[in-house]
Order: C-alpha cells, then structure tokens, then sequence
C-alpha cells in the first residue's frame, strides 16, 4: 500500500464501518452486517474486490466470496465469477436459497440470476489503472524471460513466487449481533495476471473465512495458497474454541503462516464474547473496529 493510497483506504474502511454496524444498532443480524459491510469494499475500486479488482491473465476480472453464519453454520461461497457486480450479494443467495455451499463461474452466475441479481458485463468491473497495472506486469515478465537463459529440461511444477509487492487489500468483516450471534465474510478479485479458473483461500471455509458461535469468525487476506494448505481460519478458530484470546490466536496464525510456508497475510478475528484480534506480517493492513465505544480506524505498519 504506497503512501498516497493510504487515505483512500481509511475512507473505504470508515464506510464500510457505517454500513454494517448501522444495520446492528437496528437489530439486524451479524449476516447482514458483515454483507452491508462486504459490498460496500466491494464498490469501491480501493480494494482488490468488486470494481477495480486485479486483472487475469487474459484481462478480465474473475471474483470470489464466501459468507458464513456462526449461528447455524449455513454458508454461501461463489468463486470465478465475471458478471456480478457483488459476489457477497450473490454467496448471501447460496446462503438463504440453497442447499448447496458454493457454486462457481456460469454456474454461479445462472444461480443468482435466476435468483434475481441481475448480470453485467465484466467490463464495468474493469478500471484503467488495473488494466496498465496488468500490461506492465506482463512486460515485465516478458523482458525478464528474455534475460533469463537455463540448461536442461523446463520446469513447469514450480509454484508461483509470492508477489507480496503486487498484492493489494482483499476484504472482509467480521461482526457480533445483539442477539450474541457472529458471522464472516471475505471478497477477493485474487492475484495479479494469475491464471483464469485460479481459486484462492478467500472464498473457502476455514481458509480465508469461518465462523462458528461456539468459537469465532475470522477473515482473511494475503497470498492464498499458504492460506489454504494450513486451513488457516479454521486453524485460528481452533485456537479461540481451545481458550485463546482471539489477538493471541491471530498472532499465533500469522507466525505460523510464516514459520511454516514463508507466507504473508493479515486476519481479523472476532469472539462471540467481543473480543478480537488483528494480526498481519504484511507491510501494511487497513483496518476498522466499531463497537458501542466508538470508533477506531488504522493503517497499521510493519518494520
């Protein structure tokens, strides 16, 4: 997150905050709370999410998002989705309107519409900046092929380099109702120039996002394939239901995303008693808490 981006980020964040907990000061659920939340992020082209997502490789914008009830477990993800302006929208359909978990690419789309959330073409969800990001990017690796010479037979297994210096603000929100109830969600436009058809951790339970009452929610952001191969939500949660304090358990996640894999991220982590915990070993997070208290909104910076 550059200098001159960091505003923009507290503002996005700051509405966010009132879009969400105004929804709970009239009494409405964690759920809808943490989706008032989602879209809001989602909307605005800040955030690697909705509108102003990172590009595929080919250029288009492919989105995920997964939503989860901590009171009955009831969860809707959609992943590799091109035509809905909010994919929190359309996981909140998965969530109330089927049986299923989590459907994807023209399935998903088909689900929504059908549903009542009306397609639109992927490219108003493209905007200029990410569209130079992603031809500069692709020049660069073009140039930096050219300079590479090797021996022997090409290796196509090797997994991707993590492209922390490229990554950029995957969201999600975490609330507590009134009535003692938690939810999560998480929204991603994932990585830069990755492969079409690539899923990352944000759209999957107990990777990028969980939540259960009986432990915590928690959302996610940072390089998904780490995320993933240590079930890392579920992993954090664990930790809260096993008597850890939610920012001891985020800590703990975070330290042994890296101890483990060399991963790097940040998790919101939120009790069902109200107590939280915000980690993340990235350069920098942006981040809001709003309770009865007041509010608090940062930009939190590593070493």
């Amino acid at each position: 997150m550059p200098d001159d981006a960091v505003a923009a980020h507290e503002a996005g964040i700051a509405k966010a905050l009132v879009a969400g907990y105004s929804l709970l000061e009239k009494g409405a659920s964690a759920v809808d709370a943490v989706e008032a939340a989602v879209a809001v992020m989602e909307d605005d082209d800040t955030f690697d999410a909705g509108r102003g997502s990172f590009l595929t490789r080919d250029g288009r914008v492919q989105l995920d998002a997964l939503l989860m009830n901590g009171a009955n477990l009831r969860t809707g993800g959609v992943a590799c989705v091109e035509r809905i302006k909010n994919p929190i929208h359309a996981a909140r359909l998965v969530l109330d309107k089927s049986p299923h978990v989590y459907f994807v690419g023209v399935g998903a789309e088909r689900f929504a519409m059908q549903h009542g959330m009306p397609l639109i073409d992927n490219t108003e969800l493209i905007v200029p900046r990410e569209r130079e990001r992603l031809i500069a990017f692709q020049k660069a690796e073009v140039e930096g092929a050219k300079d590479t010479t090797f021996s022997g037979p090409l290796k196509l297994d090797k997994e991707q380099e993590e492209p922390t210096a490229l990554s950029h603000d995957t969201v999600g929100a975490v609330a507590l109702d009134q009535y003692g109830n938690i939810a999560a969600g998480t929204s991603t436009g994932g990585t830069l120039s990755k492969a079409p058809g690539r899923v990352g951790d944000s759209s999957l339970i107990g990777c990028g996002c969980y939540a259960d009452t009986h432990s915590a929610a928690v959302s996610l952001t940072g390089w998904g394939e780490p995320i993933m191969k240590l079930v890392l939500g579920k992993w954090a949660v664990d930790r809260v239901a096993a008597g850890h304090a939610p920012q001891e358990a985020a800590e703990a996640a975070i330290a042994y995303l890296f101890t483990r894999l060399g991963g790097h991220g940040g998790i919101i982590l939120l009790g069902p008693d109200g107590r939280i915990g915000l980690a993340h070993n990235t350069p920098r997070m942006a981040w809001g808490l709003q309770t009865p208290a007041g509010t608090q909104i940062g930009v939190t910076r590593n070493p």
